[in-house]
């Protein structure tokens, strides 16, 4: 299906805005600059990640997105990182690389979008590497129930507005029946609307590699 002038014109400069506000920044900031290696950054959009970023810990990208839109804006970034960058136009859910060929994968606000994202996450830990991590910050599904309950009200409609985004997708169970083993799990709510902006992020790893696991939540505003 072709994109509408909406998707092609007017959606990615309202998603680089949204998601490149002063606290999802921040939260971009806690897990990108921990990636290392051949890394794989699904989802890449208008290249939001691209100044978090250590260029001596990574030795190239392989960004893969669907919408083709975004690439222009994010061609833009990725020139001013000075990073090795393969920008590619494919959805997650196959991905056309081999097995355990990276070490990491990084995911941001990525899987809201997804069509079939326990499909992707099973590729993502198909490529990675042994001892490879994913790193991930998302939003999804709130601990209350109130606010879940906007959630699923919501989000028919939102999906319609923001590049088919889901507000309630519980990312713990996603990872955890795509087989992965989350690593030190947090969340909280970041300022804003409550059913948008409850956060998880962390890193995970192939449920067969043994890790500790801990999970703290934080609700500061």
């Amino acid at each position: 299906m072709n994109a509408s002038w909406y998707d092609r014109h007017l959606l990615p400069h309202l998603v680089d805005f949204a998601c490149g506000m002063q606290p999802v920044r921040r939260q971009r900031e806690m897990i990108v600059p921990l990636a290392h290696g051949r890394v794989l950054e699904v989802g890449i959009g208008t290249g939001l990640n691209m100044p978090f970023y250590d260029p001596s810990r990574v030795r190239y990208i392989i960004g893969v997105d669907p919408a083709l839109q975004m690439h222009r804006l994010a061609a833009k970034r990725i020139a001013l990182a000075g990073l090795e960058v393969e920008l590619v136009g494919i959805s997650a859910e196959t991905l056309p690389l081999e097995d355990a060929s990276i070490d990491t994968v990084v995911t941001t606000y990525t899987l809201c979008t997804i069509p079939d994202p326990v499909a992707a996450l099973r590729e993502m830990r198909r490529v990675l590497a042994p001892g490879g991590k994913l790193l991930f910050c998302e939003h999804g599904r709130a601990p209350d129930a109130s606010v879940r309950r906007w959630q699923a009200r919501l989000t028919p409609h939102w999906q319609k507005i923001a590049g088919g985004c889901h507000l309630d997708r519980d990312i713990p169970a996603l990872l955890a029946v795509a087989g992965f083993r989350c690593d030190a799990l947090q969340t909280r709510y970041l300022p804003g609307p409550r059913p948008l902006t409850f956060n998880y992020w962390g890193q995970a790893v192939a449920a067969s590699t043994r890790l500790p696991h801990t999970h703290t939540r934080d609700d500061r505003p």
